[in-house]
């Protein structure tokens, strides 16, 4: 049975992985759909992941595709996996802090399938006390985390923060399901 999984990405220089990790998501026969904040719109269009993901790309709260359904509440209920590629600090923040004032935020608090997180931001960022918080609160919260990979970051920086290709995103989301099947 094909799985569904749910991409809210979230606004940094990250979003342009995001875009081949639906390509590897879809690639590995997942049905993906994506919802975008307005940072991420920044970086990359909707278009980008509508023609990936050959799903509707959603943006706006009010913008309901389908009147006799609330599309945020749909989404999360849609989902066998809401994956946040890349998981921004401010994204981190206000799902720990249970802010929901946008699409990508009001649909993760709807959600009741597993909640998986792949931060990507600069190193001191990642380190600051804030966002650590704010992680081991998530992960009290039930949230699984895929940790930002070391090297060479856009801003200039090298360290932890990078994130995680792609392609070993999409192996941790088969491998997973994979163990769902085991356990039935």
């Amino acid at each position: 049975m094909q799985k569904n999984i749910l991409l809210c990405v979230s606004g940094g220089i990250a979003v342009y992985k995001a875009v081949a990790l639906v390509s590897q998501l879809t690639k590995a026969h997942f049905n993906v759909k994506v919802i975008m904040t307005k940072s991420a719109r920044e970086f990359v269009t909707p278009l980008t992941f509508q023609v990936m993901s050959k799903n509707d790309v959603f943006f706006d709260t009010f913008d309901e595709k389908d009147s006799s359904k609330i599309a945020h509440i749909d989404l999360a209920d849609w989902a066998d996996l809401i994956l946040v590629a890349p998981a921004t600090a401010n994204v981190i923040g206000k799902l720990a802090n249970g802010i929901a004032d946008d699409m990508v935020t009001t649909t993760l608090l709807a959600a009741t399938c597993p909640v998986w997180l792949a931060p990507a931001m600069n190193v001191h960022m990642y380190d600051h006390p804030a966002v650590k918080r704010n992680i081991a609160q998530l992960a009290e919260d039930g949230c699984s985390f895929i940790e930002p990979s070391e090297g060479f970051l856009a801003c200039g920086y090298v360290g932890k923060g990078r994130l995680e290709e792609p392609e070993k995103i999409t192996q941790i989301v088969v491998d997973f399901f994979k163990e769902e099947v085991k356990e039935e």
